[in-house]
């Protein structure tokens, strides 16, 4: 095995090269993954742009599957999996929210491709707790998409469904397009979807989605409250991440309806009189949600990968690009600048 491989380096906010770095090697507890897929999530675009990581060099990426190629001391390679995707977020396993299994809110975790390196790259090294087994019938592309799926089944949870509610999603990139399809399944009766941009909601049609809405072209809330005869939907999800549609969701929940926030606006946010009134009037419930379960009674993973494996949920259309890993800084400032419509940008390194 080569001493060095591939990797796409950021030395600073938009100072992402690639470049050859040294081959890491796994830990005692730790296993090396040769990285076959990486996704790039909405997190990344302002992490990798504008925010930074925890140290310099760093190398991003958090969405991935690969192959388990070697192993430290103390991890029995005949025990482990081959084929994998991996939990991002590595727990200190000592706070009081690991101590009682919520490791998605550990007070002192580290996180791949933040806090420690990821997987813009030909391998990573990774804790051995933290490997994933992909289902045999579970290609490495959809593999990748593991932790979207989980995140959205997490705040899909959070929600309460009820069969037979009507259950909006705002912003219906990858995770919220996965959020559609689990509210199909937990048993929504119509699920709605609400974005900007057109083949987005091409996609989401296409998945399955009752209604299609462009909050570019009409006012959701308007064009919710006329399909409902006023009443509003029961449940209302905000994916994504900004202050015009966290207000949005508010508005068009029904009495005694539930709204969940889960995606990142990095902005503050001040809502109207009505939205408040909404929410005292109505008894609403809302939530936050954050990152997604990794336990053995509540493990968003297992499930979404369970479910993908059964073909009960698709990633159909989702990825709109597959590229080399020598495009990931092009791609990056692509995504930034939003020039052309993408919705899951995918990473292959072993692509020429």
């Amino acid at each position: 095995m080569s001493r060095s491989m591939r990797a796409a380096n950021l030395y600073a906010p938009g100072d992402l090269r690639v470049e050859h770095v040294p081959m890491p090697k796994p830990g005692r507890n730790e296993v090396l993954l040769k990285v076959k897929a990486c996704g790039v999530c909405g997190s990344d675009i302002s992490r990798i742009m504008d925010m930074g990581t925890y140290r310099y060099p760093t190398i991003p990426g958090h969405e991935f599957s690969g192959e388990v190629v070697a192993c430290g001391l103390d991890v029995e390679k005949a025990k482990m999996p081959e084929k994998v995707t991996v939990v991002p977020l590595i727990p200190c396993q000592r706070c009081r929210y690991c101590r009682i299994g919520d490791h998605h809110l550990c007070e002192q975790y580290s996180y791949l491709g933040s806090r420690r390196d990821g997987a813009f790259a030909e391998y990573v090294k990774v804790p051995a707790m933290n490997v994933v087994p992909l289902p045999k019938n579970v290609d490495f592309d959809l593999g990748a998409m593991t932790d979207p799926a989980a995140v959205a089944l997490h705040a899909v949870r959070k929600l309460n469904i009820r069969p037979g509610d009507r259950v909006a999603v705002f912003g219906v990139g990858a995770i919220g397009a996965f959020a559609l399809q689990w509210a199909k399944i937990i048993g929504a009766g119509e699920t709605i979807a609400v974005d900007v941009v057109p083949k987005r909601l091409g996609v989401a049609s296409h998945l399955g989605a009752d209604l299609c809405i462009n909050g570019g072209i009409e006012d959701p809330v308007e064009a919710i409250k006329n399909h409902t005869q006023g009443g509003g939907v029961d449940r209302t999800l905000e994916l994504a991440g900004d202050p015009t549609t966290q207000e949005q969701s508010v508005l068009v929940t029904a009495k005694r309806g539930s709204c969940v926030w889960a995606g990142i606006s990095h902005r503050s946010l001040t809502i109207s009189e009505k939205a408040v009134d909404d929410i005292l009037r109505k008894e609403m419930t809302v939530k936050g949600s954050w990152n997604s379960s990794y336990t053995p009674l509540v493990n968003d993973w297992e499930t979404a990968l369970s479910f993908m494996g059964k073909g009960r949920l698709r990633a159909d259309n989702i990825i709109s690009h597959r590229l080399p890993l020598a495009e990931v800084p092009e791609a990056l400032k692509m995504m930034q600048a939003r020039r052309v419509y993408y919705n899951k940008v995918m990473f292959f390194p072993e692509m020429p």
